[in-house]
């Protein structure tokens, strides 16, 4: 006991002294704008004014509903045994204890939150706002508020952690206090989960092991040729640009489920862009400095393998900018790109979806503030903003094992990556996020970059686009919009099973998610499409690449890679926001 209790002294000073060194970000990414209250308060009142007996009805309804669960669980209690209702929706694997069902206490507290949940949501969908966006954000900040307050996530009404701290003697309770302190200092004070174990992998060791040289290092960029695993190989190279708001090694995880690797073996020729991680002095590096490594990088490309055709992939925004840059080239009369593949990309940003509450002016004009001090859009205001949009799983689900449990984070590969988050240059996050998301210009009046103004209609290549059916970042409805609006008369939509990461690492080994095609054509929307759709067992990886092989060339000697800046996975990848 006297131990523990010198090792909470301690580590309460190590964490005063880590949460010291927290810098206070703009108001206007912590929290939503005066606005948004001022909006919710006047529909309540005009509820109120107009509608008195609805919003009465649902103050009783609520008030009767707690009132009969008391006398219940009253009743409960002196009969001395408890017969839990039977639960009603989905499982909630929050309360998957038996507890939450057998003791009466925490079943009490478990339908009450139930019953509060339930109340709020219907007061939130009860006010009449005209604007979808108002809608959206009030419906997702409540969504906020209710997993928050759920008892999972306090000790005194999580069976869970009692349990496990009565049998550890209060070991668990200290190991998760050292979990909190070390995840409060490896993140300068902003407190983040870590939801992987951050010393069980070393990339380019036991993650991202695909063999190959980098053959180009710029300022923003390494541009890595992969060595080639056949005799022989397609004439026309292939260059992925991944996305710079992670790193490209989600696609190298490890041989058998690397995309990379799969890549190769079927006989491509290819070429990976490695971004750095930029620092405040990439404060004023934009879109257009990004749009320009991709034409240097096709340049590269095609003077290494002396070839005047490309096919190219882009990955999440990536994609987005690949789209830019086709229409560019296009504008250019340059028809260097034989083909072109997009990842999870949007182009069409009309609906904003799970993301409206991030892309409003308030949450911009924060982000904005941020970029004007420090140069950068930082990887751990990008991680919480993703992580909130599945709280659950990767905000308070993880918390509740790792500070209230004590348990190590686990040794996962993909969560691994997911905390190995990147800055975004200041400039380049404001253009892209008013330009694009919020204005939509690409698809409405164009998107001036570099001289032109750049139209989604003039991307004309031939096109194959991946979406997934659960993908929440970039959601296949919005994606297959904006691909029907390219100009090419030759394009494919695959509609992958799962989300945004594993709708994508999808291996054909692993049989585990379909896909789906369709020969609706994009003329009559995305839902004729999917109506029309035929489901496919297995990875969408095969399909994709007979699209590719028909695309890419003869098949001509394979060419390695020659001398250049060290071997793959680089350097770039190697650093840390």
């Amino acid at each position: 006991m006297a131990q523990n209790i010198e090792r909470i002294e301690t580590l309460t000073q190590r964490l005063v002294s880590a949460l010291a060194k927290r810098r206070p970000h703009s108001p206007g990414v912590e929290m939503p704008g005066p606005d948004l209250f001022a909006t919710a308060t006047s529909a309540w009142l005009k509820l109120l004014a107009e509608q008195p007996e609805r919003v009465l009805g649902q103050q009783v309804s609520y008030w009767g509903e707690t009132l009969r669960h008391f006398a219940e669980v009253q009743a409960a209690l002196a009969r001395g045994t408890l017969t839990p209702p039977p639960s009603e929706g989905p499982r909630d694997r929050r309360f998957s204890n038996p507890l939450w069902e057998a003791h009466p206490f925490f079943n009490f507290v478990k339908r009450q939150y139930q019953i509060n949940a339930q109340a709020l949501q219907e007061a939130a969908s009860a006010l009449d706002l005209p604007e979808m966006s108002d809608r959206r954000r009030i419906e997702w900040f409540t969504r906020q508020m209710i997993d928050m307050m759920a008892p999972t996530n306090f000790l005194a009404t999580n069976p869970d952690a009692l349990e496990k701290a009565l049998e550890t003697e209060g070991e668990s309770l200290v190991r998760g206090l050292e979990n909190l302190v070390r995840d409060v200092e490896q993140n300068n004070g902003e407190l983040i989960v870590s939801l992987a174990d951050r010393e069980a992998f070393r990339v380019g060791e036991n993650i991202g092991t695909s063999e190959g040289t980098v053959v180009a290092r710029t300022k923003l960029y390494e541009l890595i040729q992969y060595k080639p695993t056949t005799g022989q190989v397609h004439e026309i190279p292939l260059v992925l640009f991944p996305p710079w708001i992670n790193k490209f090694y989600i696609l190298d995880l490890k041989p058998q489920n690397s995309l990379i690797k799969w890549i190769v073996d079927q006989g491509h020729t290819l070429f990976v862009v490695a971004w750095k991680n930029p620092d405040p002095s990439y404060g004023d590096t934009g879109m257009d400095d990004y749009v320009s490594a991709y034409l240097e990088v096709m340049d590269r490309v095609l003077d290494l393998t002396d070839q005047k055709k490309l096919n190219v992939v882009g990955y999440c925004i990536a994609g987005t900018t690949l789209a830019l840059t086709l229409s560019l080239l296009k504008q250019r009369g340059d028809d260097r790109v034989n083909s072109a593949t997009f990842f999870t990309a949007l182009t069409d940003f009309a609906d904003q979806g799970e993301f409206t509450a991030y892309l409003q002016e308030d949450f911009v004009s924060g982000i904005e503030e941020e970029a004007a001090r420090t140069g950068v859009l930082g990887a751990q205001l990008m991680t919480r903003t993703f992580s909130f949009l599945r709280a659950n799983d990767l905000v308070w689900g993880p918390a509740i094992r790792s500070y209230m449990l004590g348990e190590t984070p686990p040794a996962f590969d993909l969560l691994f990556w997911n905390g190995d988050g990147t800055n975004l240059p200041g400039r380049m996050a404001v253009e892209y996020l008013r330009g694009l998301c919020q204005q939509n210009r690409f698809v409405r009046e164009g998107f001036d970059l570099m001289g032109h103004r750049l139209h989604v209609r003039d991307v004309t290549v031939p096109l194959c686009a991946i979406a997934c059916e659960t993908d929440h970042i970039a959601p296949w409805r919005d994606s297959w919009r904006g691909v029907a609006q390219m100009g090419s008369t030759d394009k494919t939509f695959i509609l992958s099973e799962s989300g945004h990461i594993a709708g994508i690492v999808n291996p054909p080994s692993k049989k585990k998610y379909g896909h789906y095609t369709s020969d609706a054509g994009f003329e009559q929307g995305e839902q004729h499409w999917l109506d029309k759709a035929q489901h496919h067992e297995g990875s969408w990886w095969g399909r994709w690449g007979e699209w590719l092989a028909r695309r890419a060339g003869d098949m001509i000697e394979a060419r390695g890679p020659g001398e250049g800046f060290g071997p793959a996975p680089g350097l770039y990848v190697h650093e840390r926001a």
